[in-house]
């Protein structure tokens, strides 16, 4: 590799710190590398071009700032996991240091995720890796949101908020609304809506070539989020057209495919009644190993 960058959490000093010893790492095999806090736009947009891989320092939150800056690139991303749930990135700070010699001489594959395209007001052009969400402004106000998918009217939604998510967003806000979790590669669009009040509260698995568009009829603000860090607010009779973005994010992955299955049971806890059973010498729903 000639053109490495790292991208570091803007607040968090010990993402600073690891980004500075893997900045002198690398500059020891890279003939050029940078390093920049992953909100200074002026700094990364002159260097981006020409990148091979970028590393990038800190939660899923500067995963997914990451992923929407690189996309028109095609520039591979490297996460460093400094957070707590860590479902985007690939290597904690110990294995970064170990690992990254493997990178630079080829090692890994590459995982593409699907990303949204968003239309607002038949304007503004938003891409987002996680989600779409259109909420209400205000407590305990609803937002009414008039849905149609390729055309057709789907629902009349009184809720909290809609979300549309992709499969990498299917983890996150959808599946705490109760949305299904799709495999990372997927290009299918989840579309959840949050707390509905007298329509169905199910989630729909749309096709990835579907185009969802959602009108807001309230008589307050609604706001609409990208990924969670681009919040803009929506009068009354605003638009909202989602579809698969024509850009996707490169992960660059050490690990197989099937990892995922394990990093899911992680992340969520699903076998801790198994572990904390072991622990106590019995089955999880059955007798104790000395009452046998």
């Amino acid at each position: 590799m000639k053109k490495v960058g790292i991208f570091v959490h803007p607040s968090w000093q010990e993402a600073h710190a690891l980004g500075r010893r893997l900045e002198a790492e690398l500059r020891k095999r890279v003939p050029e590398v940078w390093l920049t806090a992953a909100w200074d736009e002026a700094t990364y947009r002159d260097h981006l071009p020409g990148s091979e891989l970028l590393v990038c320092v800190g939660g899923d939150g500067t995963m997914l700032w990451a992923a929407r800056t690189v996309c028109p690139e095609k520039v591979p991303i490297l996460g460093v996991n400094m957070g707590r749930l860590g479902f985007l990135a690939e290597l904690n700070p110990a294995e970064a240091h170990e690992k990254l010699p493997l990178v630079l001489d080829g090692a890994g594959r590459i995982e593409e995720r699907t990303m949204l395209q968003v239309e607002v007001n038949r304007g503004q052009v938003y891409h987002a890796l996680n989600d779409v969400i259109i909420g209400r402004s205000t407590v305990g106000k609803p937002v009414y949101i008039d849905a149609s998918v390729d055309g057709e009217r789907l629902a009349y939604y009184r809720a909290d908020a809609v979300i549309v998510a992709t499969a990498t967003g299917s983890t996150a806000y959808s599946f705490s609304a109760g949305g299904p979790i799709l495999y990372p590669e997927s290009q299918e669009l989840v579309l959840t809506p949050v707390a509905p009040h007298l329509v169905t509260g199910r989630s729909l698995v749309l096709d990835p070539d579907a185009r969802i568009e959602l009108t807001v009829a309230t008589d307050h603000t609604a706001v609409f989020s990208a990924d969670g860090q681009e919040d803009h607010h929506l009068s009354s009779g605003s638009r909202i057209a989602v579809k698969r973005s024509p850009y996707v994010t490169r992960f660059l992955r050490l690990s197989p495919p099937s990892h995922h299955y394990a990093q899911l049971a992680e992340r969520l806890g699903w076998l801790r009644a198994i572990d904390d059973s072991a622990m106590r010498g019995r089955a999880p729903d059955g007798p104790s190993s000395a009452a046998k």
